[in-house]
Parts: C-alpha cells; structure tokens; sequence
C-alpha cells in the first residue's frame, strides 16, 4: 500500500482495478487513503457536503466478496463522488445544497447509483454544488454557492479562479484527487463548464442515454447526469456503467440499442478524417483563452483532423421552458418527501428561504419567478416555447450546420457553445486543453449530434493521449 500512499494522484481506474486483483492495494485502504485527503484538503476546497459513514464498512464486504469471485464489476471496490442532488438510500441526505433540504433522506437509490453500486462503486460522499443546481437567483451568486454547503473553491487557485457550475463540488473533488472519478449533472454547463475549469474530463450525454430518475430535477427535457473524470478512459468507463434503460424514465426507452461499451471507442488515431467545424463566433474573450483554443484546433489538424469554419444558426429570443419545467418537476420531487423535511412545494421552499436570508444572501429571484408559472405541462404557451427550442436549437440550428458541412462534431472553447445541445438534447465531451500563464485551466469541448458519444469519445481520447494537457493542482 505504501508505494499507493504516495502515488495515488492521478490513479487511473484500470491501475486501482490491477493493484486490487493482484493484491496490492484493498479496498479499505484505497478508501481510507481518500478519506484522508479529504481530511487533508478540503478545509481549503470545500468540495465535500457529507462524507458517506459506511464507506470503510461497505469497502470492506467488497473486499471480502473479492476472494471468492473473479467475476466483478468494471468499478469493483472503487471509490467515487456523487453530486449532492442523487438520491442515496443510506445515512446521507440529498440536499441540492439547500437550507430547506437538509434532513431529506431519500427512500430508494436514484437508478444511476443502484447501477454505481451493482459494477461495486464505492459511493465516498456527496459533492457541494450550486444551490439548486444554479437555479435559485440571478443576483450575482457564485458558481459553487449554496446556503447549506458553503463556496466551493477551484483547487487550481482557491479564491481566484471560478470553479464552474453547478456540479462545482463535483469538478473540484476529483481535480484535487480526492476522489477516483464523479458524477455531474447538467442541464446547460453545469458538466462542461467545471470541467473545464478544473481541467477535467467531462460527459454531458444525450438526453436519454441515462436515467435522471433519483435526481433533484431542475428541466427534465435537458436534464442528465454524467462523468466527471482526470482521463477520457476514466470518463468511458463510468458512462458505460450509467447507461442504460430505466423504465420509469421513458426518455431512455430510446437508447436500447446503444452500446454498453464505450471503452471500445478509445482510439489513438480517433481525430483521423474526422470533419470538425468551428464557430468563431464563439471565441472566448480574453486573448490568451483564445490562443489556447487556436492551439488546440492546430494540434487536431496534427492528428488528421479536417476543421471547418462554420456559422451556426442561431434565434434568440427568452425561453420559458427551464422555469416551466423546474416549478413542474420540483412540485412533484417535493410532494413525494417524508415529513421529516419542512418543505413538500416550491412555495414553501420560498417561504422558508425567506426566514434565513442570512444563508439564502443572494436571494430567491428564479424560484419566486418560477412560482408564478403554472406548471402545467399542457400550458399553450409552454408548448410552444419547447417546440422553439427544437426548432432554433436543433432542427435550424445544429442539425442544419451538421448537414451542410457533413460533420462529425463542433468545437467549442472552454463550455461556450453549451446552451444549443442542451435545448437539443445533444452530447457533449470537454477535455483539459491547456493554462494561462497564471495557472487557470481551461478545455475544449466536442458536441455532436444524439447519440454520437462514440464518435465524441474517439474525437477526445485521441486528443488527449496526443496532447496529455491536465497538470493536478498544487494543493
């Protein structure tokens, strides 16, 4: 174990999962070496909402179960970090991050973690994030914030840099290492945009390829959860173990015939012919930002890739389907809690937001907005303004520029183009790109159309093993 103690940054699932089956290493000791660096750093991160009290107990049956089986999962005794918005059916509460939520103890296992748990996850603790998954205030609240778990600090400069949002807890927990790998969620970013800023490896799957049943729901025609991990294999591996149909989801029903192996898309030559448009549009501001993305489209074209400059359509105009479907989903979320927790209703949430405005410090706007919507998924004006969402986001927007330029993704600097796949319900996968002088990390992000995880996966994995970018932060 000794030689773990000191080299656990880093550590890839494959190399935990060789030193468990040759012995060197326990379950126990992998948690407990974890388990220590988080006590270790995250006074100053503050990534972690709760620690789970049976980590120790529950790597220790893993152990146990190990000697007399060679037949275990692809996450067998490996310990990983969940968003605090994932139901748990164990001594952890799923919080969302909010005051209101505290003692919500939820009754069953959301189904991604019943899945976490069968490949023999190891469910360390639960991530801060931004309250309600960055859905409670337009008044200035930092990514990260929330008013039971506190900022949440990029480890790559504490105080300095953004940690990105919402699943900020997320992204900074396995930037630091403590943690083998994670799950996010998102609705628009909230993957991409830590990922990026921690210079991780994030998955924002395609609407249906993973169950958001168990999930504090915020949009439910963009929510999805996905991996937050140091490598593209890492991140591979966990989508493979998530996915799945679930039938009291229905939007998975859609994605039986998906692969269940995305490791077999982990291709060295994975950028060769592939057509890659980029939008200018989209470039960040800040002049060393877009040199960094200005490298990295010259070291795909090293790799074989063909880059197009594209326009893609856009319509602006102000959706009311987040706020629709957040008052609409919570409602439902709320009603089914026990009584030990205050609040079953949006309503009484803004309530009891209300008598502890020294917590709630960056107010309530988008909830008390949200509460003037009816809800109602049958609403006139709703419905057209999700059919607007199809239209401008995926019909006249990315499909037509797939189309017309024969593509087999876009790129995007750090999560800049995010809001468009999201409406569409399309995939996306950042990967660490590079560093400003000063340190601050920063990613590019591949998007493709529904269900092109594998052609994104190949597209990242061969960028990353030609370019080996992510550098851990000093702690």
């Amino acid at each position: 174990m000794s030689k773990y103690k000191e080299n656990i940054e880093e550590i890839t699932i494959s190399e935990l999962q060789e030193a468990l089956h040759n012995g060197e290493i326990t379950s126990v000791e992998l948690t407990k070496l974890y388990l220590d660096r988080m006590k270790a750093y995250d006074n100053t991160l503050n990534a972690i909402r709760v620690i789970n009290p049976d980590a120790l107990s529950i790597a220790e049956e893993l152990d146990k179960k190990r000697k007399h089986t060679s037949q275990v999962g692809p996450l067998y005794g490996i310990p990983v970090i969940i968003k605090d918005n994932i139901d748990t059916h164990d001594k952890m509460a799923t919080t969302a991050g909010s005051i209101a939520l505290e003692q919500n103890y939820a009754q069953e296992d959301a189904f991604i973690v019943k899945k976490l748990r069968d490949a023999g996850a190891v469910i360390l603790g639960k991530a801060n994030l931004s309250e309600f998954a960055n859905f409670i205030t337009e008044l200035n609240m930092p990514n990260g914030y929330s008013s039971l778990g506190g900022q949440v600090m990029n480890p790559y400069g504490p105080g300095v840099w953004d940690v990105g949002g919402s699943s900020s807890g997320t992204g900074a927990s396995i930037a630091a290492n403590l943690a083998v790998a994670g799950i996010g969620t998102e609705t628009s970013g909230s993957i991409l945009s830590p990922a990026s800023s921690n210079s991780l490896v994030g998955i924002k799957p395609t609407i249906g390829l993973v169950s958001r049943t168990g999930i504090i729901p915020l949009a439910h025609s963009q929510d999805i959860a996905g991996p937050m991990t140091r490598s593209v294999k890492d991140a591979a591996i966990l989508l493979s173990v998530i996915a799945g149909v679930d039938t009291e989801d229905e939007t998975t029903l859609g994605s039986a015939n998906q692969p269940r192996d995305y490791t077999s898309f982990l291709k060295q030559d994975g950028l060769k012919g592939k057509k890659i448009g980029v939008d200018y549009s989209f470039l960040p501001e800040n002049q060393e930002e877009a040199a960094i993305f200005q490298q990295s489209i010259d070291l795909l074209k090293n790799q074989g890739a063909i880059i197009i400059d594209v326009i893609i359509p856009k319509q602006e105009y102000e959706s009311i389907v987040m706020f629709h479907e957040f008052k609409y989903g919570i409602n439902k979320y709320l009603g089914n809690m026990s009584s030990e927790v205050p609040v079953h209703s949006l309503n009484e949430v803004i309530a009891f937001n209300k008598e502890h405005t020294d917590l709630v410090k960056y107010g309530q706007t988008i909830l008390e907005h949200c509460e003037t919507l009816s809800g109602d998924l049958n609403d006139a004006t709703y419905l057209e303004h999700r059919a607007k969402d199809i239209q401008y986001s995926a019909t006249e927007g990315l499909n037509v520029t797939f189309q017309e330029h024969d593509l087999d993704a876009l790129l995007f600097a750090k999560y800049l183009g995010c809001e468009m796949p999201a409406k569409a319900g399309y995939p996306s996968v950042t990967v660490p790109a590079g560093y400003t002088e000063q340190g601050k990390p920063m990613g590019i992000t591949f998007t493709g159309l529904a269900y092109s995880e594998p052609l994104l996966i190949e597209m990242a994995y061969s960028y990353e093993q030609h370019t080996l970018k992510r550098v851990p932060p000093v702690l």
